[in-house]
């Protein structure tokens, strides 16, 4: 056991990526502004359940900030592919200090109602969806090549570990000054970022396709170099089911908290920071295995594990219960997240990366929409708990079919 803590805080090789001066930039200010993008995100899935008591409006709002990746993920992808991924990312920034001031302003009026909260996530999920490919592509902008896995890993803990950070410091504000500061925070370290993006100078961040091709056309050559490919084609459809159906767990957990365990607000922050906790020790384990064979077997064990935690925690109204497998759920989410999203760049030519990666920021982002306004939608009939466990099911199910095409992933990522 002490061998195995050990193992898990060596982060010597994850520190790498840190030594590339404009990566620490870089991570530094998205560190900063991710907390606060935390902050909101559960501030919002409180006020959305204390304006209607609803799970069908819970996944209807997660639906509107996510469900933008599938009709602008692709485009964001190809236009990635030739603009300036670093300009792409400051434009996108800018809009989103634009809506968290709104939103801010708005609360502390007392204007707010649902349809606005829906109207403003809306606008952020749409930007987000331009965004996310551009930021994905230019990691390799920003380190030395063989740093790339260790800064994806890098990522991966930063980004989960404002997972727990983000909610704990957002229940606190929540419960003693209100919704309104909650939002005012997420404003400011918006402008931070901008200033941190504002200082990273590299010579070139776009892909190497300029042609003349348009942008429908290619959007549909990263398609077709997916769908063609023996490796990533399985991993992507294993991807989906998974975010599809367990992942939108997250966005029902105003839910679960009051109504299934009957605690409040602080109870939810322990919630999501108790997944986010999962995931950061997730995303140092990830910088551990670096060999294709390791990616793909963990890819595939802790999808299959993450779909029984989950299936435990909907059946189980204990929160001593529930706390553990939320926790084995936030690791084993950020285990196959990672892993599918290294294998990708590992096996992407690099003028098409923005396409390809705009395909994984589709499922990452849009996926979840789906399955949130579906699980949501059931919620209203079955309750929460049982949409959840048979989802939960179903992924397993695809893991199953999934491993028993374990050699053709593997063959294909050899090639």
């Amino acid at each position: 056991m002490i061998e195995w803590l050990i193992g898990l805080i060596r982060v010597s090789s994850i520190v790498r990526a840190l030594q590339n001066r404009n990566y620490r930039i870089y991570i530094s200010g998205n560190a900063i502004s991710l907390v606060g993008s935390w902050m909101q995100r559960l501030a919002i899935g409180w006020l959305t359940w204390q304006l209607t008591e609803s799970g069908a409006w819970l996944g209807l709002m997660a639906f509107a900030d996510l469900f933008p990746s599938i009709i602008l993920g692709p485009i964001g992808g190809a236009i990635a592919d030739r603009q300036p991924r670093l300009r792409i990312l400051q434009i996108a920034t800018v809009l989103r200090l634009l809506q968290a001031t709104t939103l801010t302003a708005l609360t502390a009026a007392g204007l707010i109602t649902v349809e606005w909260l829906l109207l403003l996530t809306l606008a952020t999920g749409f930007v987000a969806a331009f965004n996310q490919p551009a930021r994905l592509a230019l990691i390799p902008s920003l380190v030395r090549p063989e740093d790339i896995p260790s800064a994806i890993a890098v990522n991966s803990v930063v980004f989960n570990l404002a997972r727990f950070v983000g909610p704990a410091i957002g229940g606190f504000v929540i419960v003693s000054a209100g919704i309104a500061p909650t939002f005012a925070i997420n404003t400011v370290t918006y402008v931070i970022f901008l200033l941190f993006l504002f200082r990273i100078k590299i010579t070139e961040d776009h892909g190497k396709n300029r042609s003349g091709d348009s942008i429908l056309r290619s959007i549909a050559e990263g398609l077709v170099f997916a769908a063609r490919h023996p490796g990533i084609a399985p991993l992507l459809l294993l991807m989906v089911t998974s975010f599809v159906l367990a992942r939108p767990f997250v966005e029902l957990l105003p839910g679960f908290a009051d109504d299934v365990f009957g605690g409040g607000a602080a109870l939810l922050a322990v919630f999501t920071a108790t997944v986010g906790l999962g995931a950061v020790a997730g995303g140092i384990l990830m910088a551990e295995l670096p060999s294709r064979l390791g990616l793909v077997n963990t890819i595939l064990v802790s999808t299959a594990v993450s779909a029984i935690a989950l299936l435990v925690f909907a059946a189980v109204d204990s929160v001593e219960v529930a706390i553990p497998a939320l926790a084995l759920v936030g690791f084993t989410m950020v285990a196959y997240g990672v892993g599918s999203l290294t294998l990708l760049q590992a096996n992407v030519p690099s003028e098409m990366r923005g396409r390809l990666l705009s395909l994984y920021g589709l499922i990452f982002r849009g996926g979840p929409s789906i399955g949130a306004i579906g699980l949501g939608g059931a919620s209203e009939y079955l309750g929460l708990q049982l949409p959840v466990g048979i989802a939960a099911t179903v992924v397993l199910i695809g893991v199953i079919i999934t491993f028993f095409r374990r050699r053709e992933i593997l063959y294909g990522m050899e090639k």
